[in-house]
């Protein structure tokens, strides 16, 4: 009975972090429209610097004295690159695709951590990763319409976004959570203050809530995904993120009139299928951080 509750109270987690996360998103989508690309990322991470900042001064600069520094780096500026790619084309297509191109991340961290890490990828897994990236071409209607460099922003983001997961793998057995993500606002801040010199663009006091208000999502989102995945496995939960693509679509009807076709709907269901297979391979899963 008590694991049965521990399931069902990851679910719910899981569901609520996607939504939030879905909005932050939204709320991207929304401001771009006035904003650049580099103002955005850079206050998303601002604000989480600051949100974190009480900790930090409540615990001391020892409890962040970490030693892989170098896999802090790797994961960091993997990280922001991604953040740029995904923020990049939540403003330049449709939210629903958009999202879902984000979905095919793990399709790259095996390949990875073949590469980098030395592990073995399951003939299943090698499988869900081709079914994967065929949904990705019928989504994309190749030889029917023509093809837009945006699609080769969102598979870079999913590339980088990868790279990062997987230096959070090679960390995960001697850094704490909150080590990683301080490390990682922080090197995104310093890299992101950069692009301001020839893209700033000074936002409104309701723009700068908004900014705030996509940092506190996305605090909050992160530390709900998290405590899902401490209360169940990834293999019984994880296909429930997958209804980040519903709230997407909703939003995207409701505020900007998208519609999607049947092509979305087939390789959305060849990417979904493709992760929950990749999902169902997963033994263990010590650490979700999204984006």
């Amino acid at each position: 009975m008590r694991y049965r509750q521990s399931l069902q109270i990851g679910i719910i987690f899981i569901i609520i972090s996607e939504l939030l996360f879905t909005s932050m998103a939204a709320i991207i989508k929304l401001l771009s429209t006035d904003l650049p690309t580099e103002s955005l990322v850079f206050f998303r991470n601002f604000f989480v610097v600051l949100i974190l900042l009480p900790w930090i001064l409540r615990h001391g600069t020892t409890k962040i004295n970490s030693q892989p520094f170098r896999f802090h780096l790797v994961r960091s500026l993997s990280g922001v690159g991604a953040m740029y790619c995904f923020f990049y084309i939540y403003a330049h297509l449709p939210l629903a695709e958009a999202v879902l191109f984000r979905m095919t991340v793990p399709f790259f961290i095996p390949i990875i951590c073949a590469w980098w890490l030395g592990e073995a990828v399951p003939m299943q897994i090698r499988w869900a990763i081709l079914i994967g990236f065929f949904g990705v071409v019928v989504i994309l209607k190749l030889g029917m319409v023509t093809f837009s460099p945006v699609v080769l922003i969102a598979l870079m983001g999913s590339l980088l976004a990868a790279l990062a997961k997987s230096a959070i793998r090679r960390m995960s057995d001697t850094e704490a959570s909150i080590h990683i993500v301080f490390y990682f606002s922080f090197i995104s801040m310093l890299v992101s203050v950069v692009p301001l010199w020839w893209a700033w663009v000074t936002p409104t006091w309701q723009e700068y809530a908004l900014l705030l208000l996509i940092a506190i999502l996305a605090t909050v989102a992160q530390l709900l995904m998290t405590q899902a995945y401490q209360r169940a496995p990834a293999a019984q939960i994880g296909p429930f993120g997958y209804v980040s693509v519903i709230f997407a679509a909703l939003y995207g009807w409701l505020f900007w009139n998208e519609v999607i076709d049947l092509w979305f709907f087939s390789g959305g269901g060849l990417i979904i299928v493709a992760g929950f297979l990749i999902i169902q391979n997963q033994k263990t899963d010590k650490i979700n951080v999204k984006d």
